[in-house]
């Protein structure tokens, strides 16, 4: 047998044995074991099952006390939550917004629904998210301070916000990205939707940039099967996000009254009740994934399979998993072994300008990014019962 089919032998008995199945493993399963059925039934029994309910107010209060922001703003999901985050954060139509192009679409189609336009740049290796040295390098070459903010003096279009990808709950280096895009005067928006439970210097992602969204889609760490959070250090924003996302309903006894362009975005109660159960487990699940996370480290261990870690001075949420191969022929084999194994591992995504709808916007050159999505796979990382 081949040595690399040898090895992914081992590495499929390994994630066998540690999930205690030789049948079909997921990649990442949901996990309900606490009050879910109790709030859902409270929230069924109350008939508030739409978006207003005592379980909305409390999981956005929830979420801001584990994240350490002042306001939260419970949306549908992640992916509208990032788009009403970046019209908070002044994005209007005819913009460039600064982006990673290894991230999950949903970042670049949150960009482009406020009209504005992707700016991709390259992710630094270690934590396979934007690098502020490339976004430095572009503002250096194409950037230029005006009155009104920051323009590409190429395209003549203002640079309205930088949206940093969390990848997998792995942050960023986020001191050295505020620090730029505080000298260019554009505003952080972080798509932390992967990373609730991960923290940067001891500081919660989410909270560094002037706006932060969280993800509780179906295969997230905590789910309510869709929603996300809006959260912020701003209560202004924070009202304002909230009122956007609920049609823009000025109060009134009976009357129908709005004054904004607004979306029918709050999360429902019913949606909201799961994920107060959910938030109530985080810290166990943290503890749960990162032990799982321990012992990949252990077996990969001087193995030519590589398991990603997280870096000096952050905590990860691991929410998923993923090792490097040594380049994509390699990777392709390893997913093609594991999967006809029934053991369920996924690629990183492909970089956003080889999507047909994104392919004309601007991109560096993209050195990691390229060598990352060759290589790097997921593999199963479900909270273990």
């Amino acid at each position: 047998m081949p040595k690399c089919n040898m090895a992914f032998k081992q590495v499929i008995q390994f994630i066998q044995e540690k999930f205690q199945s030789k049948g079909f493993i997921p990649l990442h399963a949901p996990s309900f074991m606490g009050n879910e059925r109790k709030y859902l039934m409270d929230t069924i029994d109350s008939t508030f099952v739409s978006s207003v309910g005592a379980y909305v107010d409390l999981a956005e209060k929830m979420v801001a006390e584990i994240s350490q922001i002042h306001k939260a703003v419970a949306v549908v999901n992640g992916t509208s939550g990032l788009q009403i985050a970046l019209q908070l954060a002044g994005v209007q139509p005819g913009d460039e917004v600064i982006t990673q192009a290894l991230t999950f679409v949903a970042t670049a189609n949150a960009i482009h629904y406020t009209g504005a336009e992707p700016v991709f740049l390259d992710v630094d290796y270690d934590t396979m998210g934007l690098s502020p040295k490339a976004v430095e390098s572009f503002l250096e070459e194409y950037g230029e301070l005006r009155e009104g903010g920051t323009y590409n003096k190429k395209t003549g279009k203002r640079i309205a916000s930088c949206v940093p990808m969390h990848t997998f709950g792995f942050p960023v280096h986020l001191d050295e990205l505020v620090s730029v895009c505080e000298k260019w005067k554009i505003p952080i928006v972080e798509d932390a939707a992967e990373s609730l439970g991960s923290f940067y210097k001891m500081q919660h992602t989410g909270s560094f940039g002037k706006l932060g969204v969280f993800s509780f889609n179906g295969n997230k760490i905590v789910t309510c099967g869709g929603g996300g959070m809006i959260v912020t250090q701003e209560e202004d924003l924070g009202k304002l996000g909230k009122h956007l996302t609920t049609t823009a309903k000025v109060a009134h006894p009976y009357e129908y009254v709005h004054d904004h362009v607004g979306y029918n975005f709050r999360m429902p109660n019913l949606n909201a009740a799961l994920l107060c159960a959910q938030l109530e487990r985080l810290d166990f699940y943290l503890k749960n994934k990162r032990q799982l996370a321990h012992e990949y480290i252990d077996f990969f261990e001087g193995q030519e399979i590589i398991f990603r870690k997280e870096l000096d001075n952050t905590q990860a949420n691991y929410w998923l998993m993923s090792v490097e191969l040594e380049n994509l022929s390699a990777r392709n084999a390893f997913l093609k072994a594991t999967n006809d194994a029934k053991t369920v591992t996924r690629p990183i995504w492909q970089l956003m300008y080889r999507l047909p709808m994104y392919q004309h916007c601007y991109r560096d050159g993209q050195t990691n990014a390229v060598i990352l999505e060759e290589r790097i796979v997921n593999i199963p990382s479900s909270v273990r019962i």
